[in-house]
Order: C-alpha cells, then sequence, then structure tokens
C-alpha cells in the first residue's frame, strides 16, 4: 500500500460552541408545538408538507432545530440519515420531530405511525431519545401528538 501524505487525506475538525442559555425548555408537547410550528411556513402549511425536528440537550433546552425537507401536497420524505446527522453534530440528548397534514386531518397514517417506530429504534442505537411526533394541522393551535397518544 502507497504510504499517504498528510495533504492527501482531509483533516476532519470538530468543535462545539453552543450558545443556548436564552432557549426555551420543552416540558410539554404544547411547548414543543409553539416551538417546532414556526419552522414549517405558515403560508404553505395547507398546501405541502413539511418536516421539522428540534434538537434538545438533557435538560430538555432547545439545542436547534432543523427543518429536514419540503415534500408535495400528500408527502414528504424523511431521511433519517439527515435527522441523525443534524443530531450527532449538535450533540443532542433527545429529538422532537413534526411534520404537517395540509388536509387538516391530524390522525396519524400507517405511514406515520411507521416513520415513528423506525426513527424511535434508530435514535436507541445512538442513545439520542426521541420523545415526541408531532402532527401539525393548518388551523392554528391544532396538533396531534403522539406522546400524549401513548403512540410512542
Amino acid at each position: 500500500m502507497k504510504k499517504l501524505i498528510k495533504t492527501e487525506v482531509a483533516e476532519i475538525e470538530v468543535s462545539y460552541r453552543p450558545a443556548i442559555s436564552d432557549k426555551p425548555v420543552i416540558t410539554s408537547c404544547l411547548d414543543a408545538y409553539n416551538v417546532i410550528k414556526e419552522f414549517i411556513p405558515k403560508n404553505k402549511i395547507a398546501l405541502k408538507e413539511y418536516i421539522a425536528v428540534i434538537y434538545l440537550n438533557r435538560a430538555n433546552r432547545v439545542i436547534g432545530a432543523y427543518r429536514v425537507s419540503d415534500g408535495g401536497m400528500t408527502s414528504t420524505v424523511a431521511d433519517l440519515r439527515l435527522i441523525f446527522s443534524v443530531a450527532l453534530k449538535s450533540v443532542a440528548c433527545s429529538f422532537i420531530i413534526a411534520h404537517n397534514h395540509p388536509s387538516g386531518t391530524l390522525i396519524p397514517s400507517v405511514a406515520d405511525k411507521a416513520l415513528t417506530n423506525k426513527l424511535k429504534d434508530a435514535g436507541k442505537l445512538m442513545d439520542i431519545a426521541m420523545l415526541d411526533h408531532i402532527i401539525i394541522g393548518p388551523e392554528e393551535g391544532k396538533y396531534f401528538s403522539f406522546a400524549d397518544e401513548g403512540l410512542l
């Protein structure tokens, strides 16, 4: 095998400088809804689906949020690699995912339940807890919490 010269391989540097002392603490699904709804465009919430995730530290203080995908009128893609890459990069201890239903129905679909289980299982492998999956309707204040309904 050829001996590598240091300039041939990129060095990866990781740094961590959180500024979270003024970020909200999530103590309920209503808290989570109020934070995460801001990452789904209000002017398009009844038009197409979006997925957003908020990442939390050990004290359930918000580290940050990430809009994972912008979809179509009836679906969107939740890429687990993107969701967990952000969790790992932000050194999150837990996360809450949300997506909207443009139709206004807040009943989780079979696909919603399957995604929830897949995310929960993947999080267990990495010791990053999934605290909730929230479905947001286009009408202000209307949402469904998997955690509150015992589906998590």
